[in-house]
């Protein structure tokens, strides 16, 4: 979850400047990047437990190790929760878990570079404390009640305001990882249609990177139980957005969905003040009541985009949302079936071709079955794994056209193999955890923190 933006602090005096806002987004491919973004879970390799802010062992003590790797420490009140190298940063999720936030680069090479680099500074610290990494989707062994909470304003007020809308948005706060990669558009149309197909798709992709089947130490009956959780966790704010499909959609109607979407706070001075539940679209009359009089302004707006939490999201780019976290090969794996799908215009024009007559129930149906049959969820006389398989293979041309190769000559398709294996095997991650489970495991979930640490 982001921090306050950085945007400059333009008053809104008009409805058009959000609109605007957005379109400014909009760049030639030459100057497209990839961002990639990823959470993992630490947890004490003595008793496994996930460690509090404070302590020895604690969060604290493992950022402010991190920062002699050259990170910068990033305070609030006085507190380090954040770090900052460049364009990248590493932030706290709600219960400690911790999220890069990569610098926007060329190849999926620069990024795979940048994770590999990220997690060897994370290792060097964490080892030093006695502390683990995992790449999962969701905390496998401890309760909700069990997990710690990060001293950051923003989620004090989210922890109080999740539980009216949604049974199961602590958890998404506290209990799952993802790895989503964000990518750009030339302009409004070329928005319409990446926004489109990759609404359309990434139930394959929640399929292909499915690894979370554990809660409390016991198989939870689903494959991605973290996709399952943004079904009950806030209807304002998550969801396919169906109204992307419909016709004259652009910036202007997902203003409309934004301003429609409650708020949680302003930030105002160094403080988080609680608006949840509040008005947008008052805050722009200057009637909301936490601010009364006052108007908006564009690191407001640019704050108020970051609590909104669909499959894809958009902003001055757009954000691919439907993947577990999981281990360092995935992490490049995710930009790789993206860049390939998006980046690419035959492919994209392949990937539309391949979505476009898909019916609103039909989208619905692959959002709602993947979490718990993943590739083996029925659909249109196949299943998803048929469906993946073709997506990999235009997502494939498109990297082999991209032709960005790295010192050694090889291309981007390389990321793609652990999703090609994957549907070649018709086995998610998860499944194979499951084996393991009532296998070698006998039924414990503890290994899985040695045998899938980073």
């Amino acid at each position: 979850m982001s921090g306050p933006s950085h945007v400059e602090k333009t008053p809104i005096e008009h409805r058009s400047q959000l609109v605007d806002y957005l379109a400014s987004g909009a760049k030639p491919a030459q100057q497209w990047r990839i961002g990639t973004e990823h959470e993992k879970f630490v947890f004490r390799t003595d008793d496994l437990r996930p460690p509090p802010y404070e302590g020895e062992r604690g969060i604290r003590a493992l950022l402010e190790g991190m920062a002699h790797c050259g990170w910068e420490l990033v305070r609030e009140h006085d507190l380090p929760i954040a770090l900052s190298r460049g364009l990248a940063s590493v932030t706290l999720e709600p219960a400690g878990q911790l999220e890069l936030s990569g610098a926007p680069v060329e190849t999926i090479h620069d990024t795979c570079c940048e994770v590999h680099e990220h997690l060897e500074d994370v290792r060097e610290a964490s080892e030093q404390l006695g502390l683990g990494i995992l790449g999962m989707g969701f905390q496998p062994k401890w309760r909700r009640d069990e997990m710690p909470w990060m001293p950051k304003g923003r989620y004090k007020i989210m922890r109080e305001y999740m539980p009216k809308v949604g049974s199961l948005g602590l958890d998404m706060m506290t209990r799952t990882c993802t790895v989503q990669v964000n990518l750009d558009f030339a302009s409004e149309a070329d928005m319409v249609k990446k926004f489109r197909v990759s609404l359309a798709l990434q139930p394959v992709a929640t399929a292909l990177f499915a690894d979370s089947p554990f809660k409390d130490g016991k198989p939870n009956g689903y494959l991605s139980y973290r996709s399952h959780i943004w079904e009950d966790t806030d209807p304002d704010r998550t969801g396919m957005l169906d109204f992307v499909f419909d016709e004259g959609f652009g910036f202007e109607r997902y203003v409309d969905y934004l301003l429609d979407v409650p708020m949680y706070f302003v930030y105002r001075k160094g403080e988080y003040i609680d608006a949840a539940g509040l008005s947008f679209r008052d805050f722009l009359d200057s009637k909301l009541s936490v601010l009364p009089g006052e108007k908006p302004t564009l690191r407001d707006w640019s704050d108020h985009m970051t609590t909104a939490f669909p499959e894809v999201r958009l902003k001055k780019y757009l954000e691919m949302r439907g993947a577990d976290g999981g281990p360092w090969n995935r992490l490049c794996a995710l930009p790789a079936f993206w860049v390939g799908l998006l980046y690419d215009q035959t492919a994209l024009d392949a990937a539309w071709d391949l979505v476009k007559d898909f019916t609103m129930a039909e989208r619905h149906a692959l959002r709602d079955g993947v979490p718990k049959h993943a590739l083996k969820l029925p659909f249109r006389g196949a299943t998803v794994r048929e469906l993946a398989l073709q997506a990999l293979e235009i997502a494939g041309h498109g990297l082999k056209r991209r032709a960005r190769t790295n010192v050694s000559g090889a291309d981007e398709t390389m990321f793609l193999q652990p999703l090609i294996e994957f549907a070649q095997a018709n086995q998610t991650p998860a499944e194979r955890k499951l084996e393991l489970f009532y296998g070698p495991w006998k039924e414990s979930v503890d290994p899985v923190f040695r045998e899938f640490a980073y």
